[in-house]
């Protein structure tokens, strides 16, 4: 086979309650998840070697770290170590999402890798469950984000079940700039866990959305927001556009998610944040 590609699409948790913790430290989950429609690229080629080339807006956060522990490269040596034929590829990241944002960038990287090597590999000989353990290795994200499609995840993320039929979401995603370390979030919650909500098989308008996901929101939000103030802005300058019937921040930040009633009025509030905001990262998408 030849060059192929394969889309790592930005991961939305649209909710997120921390329900619990194991005794490893660990924390039990439940979050709906959906998948935008941007995100990262990667091309892959047949090579005798594996090797790894970066590129894209965002490409310098990666290119100053060892790129031989980036996800990419893992997933792929990964994979490689439990198929029958050893063969390797030239693998080229288009990295257009902000690194380390909560938005499964690294996640949906490996992912989207796992799932293009088995095609340019062809891989026949690894049964569904060992691709499924494999992607657990890499990271709680992971097993979500190779579905890409919306998602009920519990556990730590290995739980996972068909999402609602979600009405149509146009949404700006915001990230202003800002790093948060995701331990020192889960310590600001202070062992405060929730009792887990009910999880609806549809929502039958925007307005039933905004209901359910107002009354669920994300238990991390709070606690980044004590950290990282300028999270709090970024969601209080979404919920000021005109139109926003909600607004959210993704994971443990600081990415943020407002959702619009259409894709004119998520487009032009994107623009107006940018006027005000010229250094944040802004993008309009469509959730699903």
């Amino acid at each position: 086979m030849g060059r192929i590609s394969e889309h790592a699409p930005a991961k939305i948790n649209l909710t997120l309650q921390v329900v619990g913790r194991r005794g490893d430290g660990y924390h039990f989950l439940r979050s709906l998840v959906g998948f935008a429609d941007v995100g990262d690229v990667i091309h892959f080629a047949p090579s005798k070697e594996l090797s790894l080339e970066v590129s894209g807006p965002f490409a310098k956060e990666l290119s100053a770290s060892n790129l031989a522990d980036n996800l990419v490269m893992r997933a792929a040596t990964k994979l490689l170590d439990i198929c029958d034929h050893k063969q390797g590829a030239e693998l080229h990241l288009v990295k257009n999402l902000p690194v380390a944002s909560g938005i499964g960038g690294g996640s949906a990287d490996a992912a989207a890798t796992l799932r293009g090597l088995m095609r340019l590999w062809a891989v026949g000989d690894v049964t569904d469950d060992k691709i499924r353990e494999l992607s657990l290795s890499l990271g709680a994200d992971v097993p979500v984000c190779l579905q890409s499609k919306c998602t009920w995840m519990e556990g730590i993320g290995e739980k996972l079940s068909i999402g609602p039929r979600l009405p149509d979401l146009y949404a700006v995603l915001l990230n202003p700039g800002v790093a948060v370390s995701t331990p020192d979030i889960f310590k600001n919650l202070g062992g405060v866990f929730s009792s887990g909500m009910h999880k609806p098989d549809a929502f039958s308008s925007l307005g039933d959305f905004k209901n359910y996901f107002d009354l669920v929101g994300n238990d991390l939000q709070n606690p980044a927001c004590e950290l990282e103030p300028v999270i709090a802005e970024a969601l209080f300058e979404l919920r000021e556009q005109e139109n926003c019937v909600h607004s959210g921040m993704s994971g443990s930040g600081a990415t943020c998610f407002g959702i619009f009633d259409s894709k004119e009025h998520a487009e032009r509030a994107a623009r107006t944040i940018k006027l005000k905001h010229s250094d944040w990262w802004l993008c309009p998408t469509v959730v699903r």
